[in-house]
């Protein structure tokens, strides 16, 4: 700790994985930490359609990779960790930050799923710090509304409804993933096998 008694980033990734549920739902905000409710089914559910979606694009085009809930350093003194479901990398070698609990290198695309309360209410904040990070695309994928609202630095947000398609680029048309495509509807659909 710091002499105001806030966490570094680095000693926040030494603690997390002691704190209870291996530090699954805390984030490090401004130097202390912040323990969000776990996420609900829906939220589930749209991360398996996601993860589904980009593993296809990958098998067409295997640029870049995805983590999963890894602590994104997105700002310091007072550091900030976030830790959205879906980090996209496109620079630096393939898989090097698979293994990390936080990192400070910058993915090109986050997407954040805001299915708790917690998460809403916080939103805006977490958008405003990705992109001010240097994040080129932000996607947010709403459970509850079934939409998807895509942001861009410098750029009015755009609001995606369910009959329109999400694609792998940037509002400037920049390519982060080229093969990615998919409707919005189809990320909020339980899988048939998850029904029976």
């Amino acid at each position: 700790m710091n002499q105001r008694g806030l966490l570094t980033a680095e000693q926040f990734s030494e603690q997390k994985f002691d704190l209870p549920d291996g530090g699954r739902w805390v984030e490090l905000v401004d130097g202390e930490l912040v323990t969000l409710h776990p996420p609900d089914v829906a939220h589930g559910t749209t991360l398996l359609n996601l993860s589904k979606a980009l593993a296809d694009c990958l098998q067409q085009n295997p640029e870049g990779y995805a983590c999963f809930e890894l602590g994104l350093i997105v700002a310091r003194n007072p550091d900030t960790v976030r830790c959205p479901p879906v980090s996209f990398f496109i620079q630096g070698d393939r898989f090097a930050e698979t293994d990390k609990a936080v990192t400070d290198m910058r993915p090109a695309l986050v997407a954040e799923i805001p299915s708790t309360n917690d998460r809403r209410r916080d939103l805006g904040r977490r958008i405003k710090a990705y992109l001010e990070w240097g994040i080129e695309l932000v996607w947010v994928i709403d459970p509850i509304e079934k939409e998807v609202y895509v942001y861009q630095r410098g750029r009015p947000s755009k609001k995606l409804s369910e009959h329109k398609m999400l694609y792998g680029c940037s509002l400037l048309g920049n390519s982060i993933l080229p093969e990615f495509k998919i409707r919005i509807s189809a990320l909020f659909v339980e899988p048939d096998w998850w029904r029976s």
